[in-house]
């Protein structure tokens, strides 16, 4: 059985194509341009387990009931493996401040510069209760 001569000149045009397109398929997905802007309320970034390690939010005004009010603030944690906020920096109209906390299992060693609308400070704490605080 003779195999005709156009059947085998459509399998060669059709196997270009398809080599093309398998490629194209194994290249590395690359963006033809950076976007612009990112708008989004908030931001997190999890690990391979799903768990948040970092979010960047905005905190709305709040107004407690003993009538205190907090401003809006702009809030970055970094997270331990373990769920511990270890780095916070945030930033609002009256004050800004970074917190970098001890390691899990402290509760009350940080050290924390700030400052306010007149005033900065960096306060040091130590897990044996030890405390410092500078301002200028």
């Amino acid at each position: 059985m003779k195999i005709p001569f156009t059947m085998v000149g459509l399998t060669v045009l059709n196997i270009g194509p398809a080599l093309i397109s398998i490629a194209q398929a194994l290249q590395p997905a690359r963006a033809d341009s950076p976007a612009d802007i990112l708008r989004a309320r908030g931001i997190q970034i999890v690990d391979d387990r799903g768990r948040v390690r970092a979010s960047l939010t905005v905190l709305p005004a709040t107004t407690t009931e003993a009538g205190l009010t907090s401003q809006e603030t702009v809030l970055l944690r970094l997270i331990t493996e373990k769920g511990r906020p270890a780095v916070k920096i945030g930033a609002s109209e009256q004050a800004s401040g970074v917190s970098i906390a001890g390691a899990t299992g402290t509760k009350d060693t940080y050290a924390i510069p700030g400052a306010d609308a007149t005033a900065s400070s960096l306060k040091l704490r130590s897990e044996d209760g030890r405390a410092h605080i500078i301002k200028p």
